[in-house]
């Protein structure tokens, strides 16, 4: 996105919370702001084993813009019939629910998407590329809604650094804990790294040749980045990495790790990381060694 977009999308996100009355108020109101934009929910469909009599029931317009607004088959939003679907086996994961619902919601209030799928339902589908766009969109305003702009970067700056936090502030906004952590690194004025994992089965920890954890993703606070760089660190992580150990041994939690990284620029880093499996991804947040927030707050994990 570029910043015009992304300056227009954080206006129509603080003007839906501020006049939805949704500001500071805590979880995040998700179904007041739902209700505010006048769409209907319906969440009582498995959809991802729906059947073609779904679609069979949508207007032949609707069709055409449907799938353009699906985000992983978890949420379906029909502009035409100004209804979002959720998928009913997100039901119990309150964060992912509320993280797909405003993103739904992103989609049918952010204007300009209805004027071109509007303009382009001649068309079979979007092509690919305003596809794409739409869903960086949709995530972007559903992001900064569910965290409440600044609130969130309020919360940040007043407690202590590292994964204590991070799980309150999940459950003070009604959030996953994935998109904490990313949210929480990005907005972070501390110099920190988030690296995300692809977790292994149970079998194929078994296996020697199998039990390494795949890099999902990385993301770096501007202060690390400007400070430090970049680390050098593989696309896979084996058992001599600590935090690989963490999860081998079936630790859910783990706040006092250490490791010594190396940046892309060859220097080396004392680090101190906390590690979370969440059972689909494991979690790391790494920091520089004495890394601290002068917060009046600590938050400890129970």
């Amino acid at each position: 996105m570029d910043d015009l977009t992304r300056r227009d999308i954080e206006k129509i996100s603080y003007n839906i919370l501020k006049d939805s009355k949704s500001f500071d108020t805590f979880p995040t109101p998700v179904d007041q702001i739902l209700h505010y934009s006048d769409f209907a929910l319906d969440k009582s469909i498995d959809l991802r084993n729906v059947d073609q009599s779904f679609f069979g029931k949508l207007k032949e317009k609707s069709q055409k813009s449907l799938l353009t607004a699906i985000s992983k088959v978890m949420g379906i939003f029909d502009r035409h019939e100004k209804t979002i679907y959720i998928d009913s086996n997100i039901n119990k994961n309150l964060g992912r629910k509320n993280f797909v619902k405003l993103h739904e919601i992103g989609h049918g209030i952010l204007p300009w998407q209805n004027d071109i799928m509007l303009a382009l339902d001649d068309d079979e589908t979007l092509n690919e590329e305003i596809e794409k766009q739409f869903e960086a969109e949709a995530n972007y305003f559903a992001s900064i809604t569910l965290f409440q702009h600044d609130r969130f970067v309020a919360e940040i700056e007043k407690a202590s650094l590292g994964l204590g936090t991070v799980m309150q502030l999940s459950k003070k906004f009604g959030s996953s804990v994935h998109s904490t952590l990313r949210n929480y690194v990005l907005k972070s004025g501390n110099k920190c790294v988030l690296l995300v994992l692809n977790n292994i089965s149970k079998s194929e920890k078994n296996n020697i040749y199998t039990n390494k954890l795949s890099k999902r993703d990385i993301f770096y606070s501007s202060r690390f980045l400007k400070e430090l760089g970049t680390l050098n660190l593989p696309e896979e992580f084996g058992f001599k990495w600590n935090f690989i150990q963490d999860f081998m041994f079936d630790k859910r939690y783990n706040e006092n790790g250490e490791i010594d990284l190396i940046t892309a620029e060859g220097e080396e880093i004392e680090c101190e990381y906390h590690f979370f499996n969440s059972t689909y991804n494991s979690f790391v947040l790494i920091f520089p060694k004495g890394e601290k927030n002068k917060a009046k707050i600590k938050y400890i994990l129970s």
